[in-house]
This record gives structure tokens, sequence and C-alpha cells, in this order.
């Protein structure tokens, strides 16, 4: 052992005292640790703060609360360096970080999101030391971003995202110039966030990551020199949906310089045409993900993009792209997603086999080159083994289906539906496809084929075979199926009773569709067992009995063209339900309906039409006051309208027809003010039509044919503001309410399109996918007298109007013509006299006419249109003459120029109003008391009056005698 190891006695001493004293001062540091505070990193000061904040925040949903129960002012909580959404600086203990997004709070779903609601608190600027600030979903009501988030220069991630702020962003951003993250995206709820221009962006030199989706910058010209010059450490960017101006594009890109480091572009929803190309070949080196979906390209994809060799994602969907697809495109190596679908792309399939020939690794997972016009079949060539996703649905494929395709085994999603594909799918097919969660076959000749006892290996969520051949018994390996969202096998051939297993086939169950097929059996064999409230249709079946209790307890139920015979079990429901469609329609339902509809408050669809319910209708409709559409027509229900009703405010359609209701017409359906549709027809109502009805702004339809309706009709219909409207914005009549979803147990927007039944010339018909360009009056076949009203004129929108088989008198109204919308025009069989207006030749639009059986008269006036309908439309009308009919008219051109004499006639009476009597009445008395007045009141006017009559009366009887003179000489001589 050398020397130097060797220690002294000294120093061994040493070292133990020293040894010691640490002990002791680490057991009196421990001792007064526990007997004294703990020492709190938080500043207190940034505490306060963020009390603040949190009191300008609350919870819509108070279960929630316990999200921010962590921060208090209790002993407990006085650590803010510990708060959920919260962190601070290692030494410094500065609160560096708040995020209360939902990803903040472990929420990855969203489904909580918008649950924190409140104003941007001005207490931000008390944390000078944040560099991360994310309030993501919270909801500030459409307030504007406030101009001191410029104060908070230690930024470097901002995050404001689908909060609802609109209005200008405000310059003040400018100041971050730290910043690196900024998004601003999805705020278009309340209103749009916009700016003038970009420029306050140009100082935000350290950027890397920006998302202006949905931020209007229509006017912001320098969007492409900011986003290229003056962000040069800029990566990612997102301005989908912003409205950019194209226009400028041309113009700037030789100011614009080359990037190299975007790699991520999404420019969609832009309406951007093939001039944006240019500036994206200028990035071919740098981008990895590009997308130019929904736009306006047009013309062949280019080529050039098969030179962007970095590219994993490429989505140019919803265009108007033509012709075929380059190869180019699929040779791209490392592409993983290549979306090319809602194109009017053609072509074959590509061969993908010689395209990833040439790389070491093909990359390509999802192709989506659905909605486009692909024809041929799909080969195996067409087939890569790294295929995730292949969506090629609403093509024109055809052929069989591949057997090579069993060999994607990394396949999860298959949609090949609304093709001409045929043959069989066997297990072949489908049997090495383990990972396989979504397939759709839909509208297909395909034809599914398995053993009776085969179990496939994968677990669907999704199965959706509508329209191929599966039948006529229930595949048995669904029952291996415990994961199935939504199962779709409508109209595949199944004639069995429904199997005990199907109603227990998945906890997760949102939809099922087994309609259209021939599916037997009565009700009591039903065990439905649903955990939460799917979508069930189980419509155009061979089911009978009562209705089960289980059924009602789903969120939407079909089961129209059934042979049901009862409802009546809905009276031994809970008042927990979430039913909000019934349709039980063209059934076998008898007797009278259950009064117990107060179970069914969130119902908002309800078809009862066509069965044979007889007795009233319960007064416990009225509860259901969310309800939307009531369709009880073709029954024999009786009684009238009860005025419980009345609550059911948000109505949108009410059809009665066909039954058996009697009584006056309800002045309380005034009180529905969405009322769109509303059809008594074929009733016994009586009495006359309400002037109250005239405050139904929104009504588009207004059929009270075949009833015992009387009186004359008020000139107040020209309040139906809907049929002064010409055309409409969507064809069907389309409301949308809220369905409830199993999996989640939030609700989620359903829509729903009225269907309804019109006599339309002369034929009774079912309209739907055109009701929203139906904008009738229909009152035929009724009592109804008087004068038809001149204000129906005013109703321009209007497409028909058949006041026919009533007793209205007086001449049609003689601006007719205005009505250029009408399609079918039907006064017939009514006490209509004088002449048809010339003002109909004007109607270029009509194509069914009827003014027979009146007392017009005169001649048919001369058009392109009323000498092409058959004379039967003009007969039983015995003064009228002229084309088409066989009565010639005599002396036709004075016959004519009386006819546009009468019209001009007419035309003047109009002008003759009250107010005109009035007016001249006003005027004598003025002009009288302004001469008597004056002669009266005035002595030396009156003298000048005296004298004035008194010289024209002798000038007048001077010149009357000369003339007398004159003619006494002429016969003289």
């Amino acid at each position: 052992m050398s020397r130097s190891l060797i220690m002294s006695p000294q120093i061994l001493v040493l070292l133990v005292v020293l040894l010691f004293l640490c002990m002791l001062c680490g057991q009196g540091s421990s001792n007064s640790s526990s007997a004294g505070e703990p020492k709190l990193r938080c500043i207190e000061s940034e505490r306060q703060a963020l009390l603040k904040i949190k009191q300008d925040l609350q919870f819509r949903n108070h279960s929630l609360s316990y999200l921010l129960s962590s921060w208090g002012n209790e002993e407990e909580n006085r650590e803010c360096c510990k708060w959920f959404g919260i962190q601070c600086a290692n030494k410094s203990g500065h609160v560096i970080k708040l995020d209360l997004s939902p990803s903040a709070f472990a929420i990855t779903d969203f489904l909580y999101a918008f649950n924190l609601k409140g104003n941007i608190s001005f207490s931000l600027v008390e944390l000078p030391y944040l560099k991360h600030l994310d309030l993501s979903y919270i909801d500030f009501g459409g307030s504007q971003i406030p101009s001191f988030i410029g104060l908070l220069s230690e930024l470097r991630y901002l995050n404001l995202s689908s909060t609802s702020v609109s209005g200008e962003i405000p310059p003040q951003l400018a100041n971050l110039s730290n910043l690196q993250v900024l998004d601003l995206s999805y705020n278009n709820v309340n209103d749009f966030l916009s700016v003038e221009n970009l420029d306050w962006l140009s100082h935000l030199s350290s950027l890397r990551i920006l998302d202006l989706s949905s931020v209007d910058l229509s006017k912001a010209d320098d969007w492409l020199l900011i986003i290229n010059n003056k962000l040069p450490h800029l990566t990612t960017l997102n301005l989908g949906g912003c409205n950019l101006p194209q226009d400028v594009i041309s113009s700037y890109l030789s100011l614009v310089n080359t990037s190299t480091s975007l790699s991520y572009l999404d420019i969609s929803e832009n309406d951007l045409s093939i001039s944006i190309y240019q500036w994206i070949f200028n990035l071919s080196q740098s981008l990895v993900h590009l997308d130019l979906s929904v736009n306006l390209l047009e013309g062949p994809i280019p080529e050039a993009l098969g030179n962007m060799t970095k590219l994993t994602y490429l989505d140019l969907s919803q265009n108007l792209l033509q012709g075929e697809i380059p190869n180019s495109v699929f040779s791209l190596c490392l592409l993983r997603t290549l979306s090319l679908s809602m194109n009017n792309l053609s072509g074959h399939l590509p061969d993908l086999s010689h395209s990833s020939s040439k790389c070491t690794h093909y990359s390509l997972e999802i192709l989506d080159l659905s909605e486009n016009q692909i024809t041929g079949s799909i080969s195996e060539h067409s087939l890569v083994s790294s295929f995730k996703e292949l969506s090629l649905s609403s093509n024109q494929l055809n052929g069989v289906l591949p057997k090579s395709i069993g060999h994607l085994t990394q396949l999860e999603t298959l949609d090949l539906s609304r093709n001409s594909l045929n043959g069989v799918i066997s297990e072949a097919h489908l049997s090495k496809l383990s990972k396989l969660y979504y397939v759709d076959l839909s509208f297909t000749k395909l034809i599914l084929n398995t053993r009776f006892d085969w179990i496939p290996p994968f677990q669907l969520e999704s199965l959706k075979f509508r329209s191929c051949k599966i039948g006529p018994q229930f595949p048995k390996w669904l029952q291996n199926q415990n994961k199935l969202l939504e199962l779709d096998i409508s109209n595949s051939g199944i004639s069995e009773s429904i199997p005990n297993w199907l109603w227990n086939l998945s906890p997760k169950l949102q939809y099922l569709n087994l309609s259209n097929n021939q599916i037997s059996g009565t009700s009591s064999n039903f065990a439905f067992k649903f955990h939460g409230y799917p979508t069930v249709d189980l419509s155009s079946n061979q089911l009978e009995g009562s209705v089960p209790i289980s059924l009602f307890k789903v969120a939407t139920l079909r089961l129209s063209r059934n042979k049901f015979s009862k409802i009546d079990s809905l009276c031994g429901l809970s008042d927990d339900l979430h039913l909000t469609l019934l349709d039980v329609s063209h059934n076998q339902l008898y007797g009278e309906l259950p009064d117990c509809w107060s179970h069914l408050k969130s119902l908002i669809i309800l078809v009862l039409e066509r069965n044979k319910l007889s007795g009233k209708i319960p007064i416990s409709f009225g509860s259901l006051t969310r309800m939307m559409t009531l369709h009880l027509k073709y029954n024999n229900l009786t009684g009238e309208l009860p005025s419980s009703l009345k609550k059911c405010r948000e109505l949108v359609a009410l059809d009665v027809g066909g039954n058996k209701l009697l009584g006056p017409i309800p002045t309380w359906i005034s009180s529905m003010p969405n009322l769109v549709i509303l059809s008594l027809r074929s009733n016994q109502f009586n009495g006359s039509i309400p002037s109250r009805l005239c405050h139904l702004q929104n009504l588009q339809l207004l059929d009270m044919s075949s009833n015992d309706i009387s009186g004359s009709l008020h000139n107040c219909l020209f309040n139906f503001t809907a049929m002064k409207k010409i055309g409409s914005i969507a064809m069907e009549v389309e409301h949308l309410y809220k369905g409830f979803e199993a999996a989640s147990g939030v609700y989620d927007p359903v829509s729903y399109v009225v269907q309804i039944q019109l006599v339309w010339k002369g034929t009774l018909s079912e309209y739907k996918s055109t009701l929203g360009l139906m904008k009738n009056i229909d009152l035929s076949n009724n009592k109804i007298t008087g004068e038809i009203p001149r204000e129906i004129t005013e109703l321009v929108g209007l497409v028909s109007l058949n006041l026919s088989r009533n007793s209205f008198s007086g001449n049609i109204p003689l601006k007719i013509g205005q009505l250029k919308s009408l399609d079918l025009l039907d006064l017939s069989r009514n006490h209509i006299v004088g002449r048809i207006p010339s003002s109909l030749t004007q109607i270029d639009r009509l194509s069914s006419l009827d003014l027979s059986n009146n007392n017009l008269s005169g001649k048919i006036p001369t058009g392109t249109q009323l000498q092409t309908f058959p004379s039967s439309a003009y007969m039983g009308n015995p003064g009228m003459c002229g084309d088409p009919l066989p009565k010639k008219c005599e002396r036709d051109g004075d016959q004519q120029t009386f006819s546009e004499a009468t019209d001009q006639s007419e035309a003047a009476d109009e002008l003759l109003t009250r107010g005109f009597y009035i007016s001249m009445g006003i005027g004598f008395v003025v002009a009288f008391w302004g001469v008597f007045g004056t002669t009266l009141f005035n002595k030396s006017f009156r003298y000048a009056y005296l004298r004035l009559f008194n010289d024209v009366g002798e000038s007048v009887c001077v010149k009357a005698a000369t003339h007398k003179a004159k003619l006494l000489r002429l016969t003289k001589s």
C-alpha cells in the first residue's frame, strides 16, 4: 500500500466530525420541514391571477366542474404549480404554461368540447413569463381577440382554435416575436375571424406552425408574399377555407422566393384554380403533406406532381379534375395517402405492381378513388399488400372480385359500394383480413356465400351489405361480431324470422337496418336488449302483432309497411326515453290511439298515416312540444283537432288529410310560426277560413280541398311570404333535429325529409325529393264564395293554384299573369264571369289549365301558350270563342280591340280606390271654398267676379247674335 493512501488519525477524526455535522444538519432540515410550512414554488401574484382567470370561466355541464377543483384558496390547493393545466419553471417558479384545452384534462374524443365558456381574462397579462397558452374549445361567445394578448411577449405557443371568437385579428399580435406556433382556426360559429392584410404576420419571423383555417383572408392580397418571404422557418401552414384571393397569385409569383422549409400545406376549400400549381411546384423538394381538396381545379392531373418525391399525403378530392390518373402519381414511393374522390376521373384502375417494382419499399396505404368514372374490373395488379384503406365506391367497375384481395392482410377499410360488381364473395376473400373493421359492399350484385359454421377472423365495427344477396337466412357468423356499431343488411333476400341472438348482438350498436326483406314473425318473439339508443329500421317486412315496448327504447324507429296492429305498449314506458322518430305508417293499426304520448316528449317525427285508426286525436299529443312533423293522413279519425296541439309550436309539417275530422278550422294553427306544410284535405271541416292563418309566413303548401268550407277568401293572402319567393334553395323540405347517439350518450344532428301526397293534374302522387319546389294552394271542392282576391297575384312563387269546384264569382284577377311560376291553374266549375285577362299569356311555364264550366265570355287571348291547351280547358263557357274552341269569334279584329280596351278599362277601375274618391272629395271642397269663400268674405273680390261674369255673358250673347245673323243670310242666299 502506498504512503499517499495511508490516512492520518487527525484526518480520520476530522472526517467523522464532518459526517456527524452533516447528519445533524440533515435532521434539522428534516425537522424544520415537517414542523414548518413547506416551501411553495407558486408565485402568489400569479396564483391570484389564475384565480381571476377561473372566475371569468364557467362550466355548462356542472358535473364537469371537478376538472378545475384543484384551483382554489384552500390550504391543500395553495401550490398552483400542481393545478390542472398549469406548469411552472423549475428554478423561478413562474407560470410558463396554461392549457385549458380538452386534451389537458384527458378528454381525447372532444365530446365535452365547449363545456367551458366565458371571457378571455385581462389577468393573463399578470403572467408575464407565460410561454404556452392553449384555450382551445372554450366558448368565448363571439367576442374579439383582445389586443392585450400582444403583451405576452414570451409566448412561444398560442392556441385559440374553436373558441367562437370573431371580428378582426388584432395587429398587436405582431409583438409576439418569439411565437413559434399560432393556431386561430375554426372560429366561424358565430361570425368569421378576418383580417385586412397579413402585415402583422411578417413580424413573427420565428413562426414554425401557422393554422388560420376558416379565417376570412379574402382581403389579404399579400398572403402569398408574406408566407413565402417573411416566415423563413415555417414548416406547417393550414389555410383551409380562408376564401383566399386567387387573382393575385400570378402577379406575386415573380416576387416569391422558393421556400425549402414548408413541409405541410393545406389550402383546401378555397375555390382555387390551376394557377396555384406554379407555386406548388416551387415547393416540390420540401412538401410532405399537400391538401388541395374542395377547390376548382380542372383539367387533367399534372404529371409534374410526380416530381414531389417527398410526398406522403396528397388530397385532390372534390375538384373538377378529368381524364386518366397519371402513372407518375402512383410512382411516388413514399406516398401513403392518395385521395382523388369526387372528381370526374376516368380510365381503368392503375397497375400498381409496375409502380411498386420501382421502389425499395412501396408505402401506399390509403387509396380513395370514390365517386369518379373509373371503369373496368378490379385485378390483382391493382392491389398492393400495403393497403389499409381501399375506397372505390360510386364508379363504373364491373366483373368479379379477385380472391387476391384476401391477401391484403393490413386492410382495415374496404368500400366497393355502388358499382356493377358481380359474382360470389367466399371465405377465400375474407379469411385473412384479420384487421378489417369497416366493409361496405352495398348496391352491388355480389353474393355472400360462406359455410354455415364459419367464424371470421375480424371484428367489424361497420358492416353494410345493402342490396347484396345474403339470404334467405341470417348469416350465423354475424353472431360472432360483438363490436358492431352499424349493421345494414337491408334488401338482401332474407326471409326467415329474426333469430334471438340478433337482439343481443353488440352493446355498442348504433344503427340496425333490416328493411326491405321478407322477415316474418310476431312481436311476442322480440327480445330487444339495446344498451344504448340506436336507430332501428325494420320497415317493409312481414312483421305483425303489437309493437313491443322494447322497440320504443331506441333513438329512431321505422316500422312502416309491415302488419303491426297495436302500439298500446307505449303506455308502459317510463319518462326517460329518447325516441325522436316513430314511423308506423302503412300498417294495420286499428282502434283508438292510446292517450299516453307524454312518455315520448323527445319525439320530433311522428308518422302514423295509412292505417285503420279511429276515434279522436289524443289530447296528450300536446305534450310533444318538440314535434316538427305529424302525419296522420288516411285513417278514420273523427272529432275536432284538439286544442292541445297549439303547444306544438315547432311543427313544420301537419298532415291530417283523408280522415273524418270536423268542426271549424282552428285559429290556433296560426301559433305555429314554422309551419311549411298544412294539409287538411278530404275531411269534414266547415265554416270560413280564419284570417289569422295569414300569419303563417313560412307556409308553402296549403291544402284544404274536399271539405265543407264556406265564406270568402281574405285579402291578407299576400302575407304568405314564402309563396312570394320564386324557387327554393333546397329541392326537399328538410328539417334537422337532434337524434340520440348510443355510444357516447350525446345528441347528434339528424335530418328528416318530409314526404306528402298532392293531387297534381288529377292524380294523387307522393312528393319528396322535389317537395321544396311545390308552393301550392288547393282549396278545391268546397263552398267558398265571393271574388278571387287580387292579392293572390302577389304570391309570385306559386307553382299550383286550384280553386275549382267552389262558388267563386266576379272576374279573374287582371294581373294573374304575374304568377309566372305557375305550372297548374284550375278555376273550373265556379261562377266566374268576364273575359280571360290577356296577361295570362305571359305565363310560359303553364302546363295545366282548366277554366271550364264558368260564365266566361269573349275571345280567348292569343299567345304562345293558351292555344296549346285542349278545348276541354275552356268548355262550359257559352260566351267564349276562339282557338282552340270550335266556336269562332265574329269580327276578330274588333273583338280583340274591344278585349284590350276592356282590360284597360279594368286597369283604370283598379285605380278608382277608396283613397281616390277621398282625394277627389277633398279637392272639390278646397276648390269650392277657394272660389266661393273669396266672393263671400271679400267685397272687392265679389264685385270683380260679378263684373267678370257680366262681361263674359255679354260677350257670349254678342257672338251668338252675330253667328245667328250670318246663318240667316246664308239660308236666304
